[in-house]
């Protein structure tokens, strides 16, 4: 669904375009390569290089939130995520990261028939404003922020939004912010996620030992992934919004975002097209993580993502992750419409032969 403001910049680029201003770029994958140029242990190693220094930062924030959240919700393996242990087996899952790339396919989604939806707390107001069916939100930062993700850079107030999370379910880390939970009106189920810091491990068992974990690889979009694959059950597993990078416009996200002011220091990835893009040495160690999990874990990994990082390197794009387009992802499991006359009727003329 585009929107008046997007209609005229869409009319604006078309106008550059017919007065010679703009080159018009026709993109297409690039080519595969069997075997990536870093090992899946270098990729874990640098996909862990900031596990310390984070850890130091937020170890006595999140064991101050699970407290409070204890204290609120808990415990917390009555509202686990145990519950939806196999809920999608042999059922392929799409996870949705809230990279900029969203802006191109993410109104495909509405769409999909009863494929299982697992998205970022962060995309909550761009898929409620386009009425996109969500099977689960995960949140996973400690930080207040996460507050604001719910509706900065939507079409209405914010309280049009936690009305809209009624109907929703939210799967959080323990270590939550309290106040994203407090303001959350639907239901609420718990994850873990283990930190590397003996210390912390004893307090937070102290609490409660909760031993429902996820691993995450640092990012949301990790635990997207863990929980659809390891706790869900589901295969094959589809990307989408996954870029790790910025647009070739240096936009943050697919909507209006602050971030999009300030990028900070930067450095240079290759994206999926073979063209270089700017990204953040976090998102470099993100999109590692993930390029190592599809080569140790057994499973069909597919980039829907139509632009980004995702198992992309200056010699091409590694064949543990298929690179595909979502609308022909979604077609996979669409191709028996074509036939739907001519099964309810065999009389009928309209003839058509699939392949």
């Amino acid at each position: 669904m585009i929107d008046e403001k997007e209609l005229l910049e869409l009319q604006e680029l078309k106008n550059k375009r017919d007065q010679g201003q703009l080159v018009e770029m026709i993109l297409d994958f690039q080519n595969n390569i069997e075997t990536p140029p870093v090992t899946p242990t270098e990729m874990y190693s640098q996909a862990a290089s900031g596990d310390i220094a984070t850890t130091n930062h937020w170890e006595s924030i999140w064991l101050g939130n699970i407290k409070a959240n204890h204290d609120k919700y808990g415990p917390f393996k009555e509202r686990g995520i145990g519950k939806f242990h196999n809920i999608f087996k042999y059922k392929p899952c799409i996870i949705a990261g809230a990279g900029p790339s969203l802006k191109k396919n993410g109104h495909l989604l509405k769409n999909r028939g009863d494929i299982p939806l697992v998205s970022c707390l962060h995309n909550f107001h761009y898929f409620e404003d386009q009425d996109i069916s969500v099977d689960f939100y995960v949140s996973l930062d400690g930080g207040p922020v996460t507050v604001e993700e719910v509706y900065e850079g939507g079409k209405n107030a914010p309280e049009w939004y936690w009305e809209r999370s009624k109907t929703k379910k939210l799967i959080a880390f323990i270590g939550t912010h309290p106040s994203l939970l407090e303001k959350w009106q639907g239901e609420i189920y718990f994850m873990n996620s283990p930190v590397p810091s003996p210390s912390y491990m004893e307090k937070m068992n102290a609490i409660e030992p909760f031993n429902q974990y996820v691993s995450t690889g640092g990012n949301v979009l990790g635990a997207c992934l863990y929980l659809a694959k390891g706790y869900f059950g589901s295969n094959p597993i589809a990307f989408i919004g996954a870029d790790f990078c910025f647009s070739y416009m240096r936009r943050f996200h697919a909507w209006e975002s602050k971030y999009d002011a300030h990028l900070g220091n930067v450095i240079k990835m290759t994206d999926i097209y073979g063209n270089k893009v700017l990204s953040w040495q976090s998102y470099a160690n993100f999109k590692a993580w993930f390029d190592s999990v599809a080569l140790r874990v057994p499973g069909i990994w597919i980039n829907c993502t139509e632009g980004g990082t995702l198992g992309a390197f200056p010699q091409g794009n590694m064949t543990a992750i298929k690179q595909m387009r979502l609308k022909d992802f979604l077609e996979m499991y669409e191709m028996s419409h074509h036939l739907l006359d001519v099964s309810k009727d065999a009389s009928q003329q309209n003839l058509k032969i699939l392949f």
